[in-house]
């Protein structure tokens, strides 16, 4: 079982940057590839990106890609997201998530939630 609990969301400006960290209970964390995924108002739950359980691998979204960064702390049971030049589109209730196994966009292979932490970027 793992517990996880995202933190770091906030208001924003278009521009500036924001850190997400998502705290994982559980002594198998390091085992868990670990995505991030975010849902706006009304649209579905998209793919931000993931980290391998190593950490050697990371695939993120084309909407995101070159602006952020997923890392992992395994000794803290901690993983980010580094979020640069946000933007208004980037405005949703970010998630993170744990699939054991091998990195994945597919949102159906991942079997921990977060309760999700809100971000909002203003124009």
């Amino acid at each position: 079982q793992v517990q996880l609990v995202e933190s770091g969301g906030g208001l924003v400006q278009a521009g500036g940057s924001l850190r997400l960290s998502c705290a994982a209970s559980g002594r198998t964390f390091s085992s868990y590839a670990m995505g991030w995924f975010r849902q706006a108002p009304g649209k579905e739950r998209e793919f931000v990106g993931v980290i391998s359980w190593r950490g050697g691998i990371t695939y993120y979204g084309d909407s995101v890609k070159g602006r952020f960064t997923i890392s992992r702390d395994n000794a803290k049971n901690t993983v980010y997201l580094q979020m640069n030049s946000l933007k208004p589109e980037d405005t949703a209730v970010y998630y993170c998530a744990a699939a054991i196994g091998i990195a994945t966009m597919t949102r159906g292979a991942y079997d921990y939630w977060g309760q999700g932490t809100q971000v909002t970027v203003s124009s």
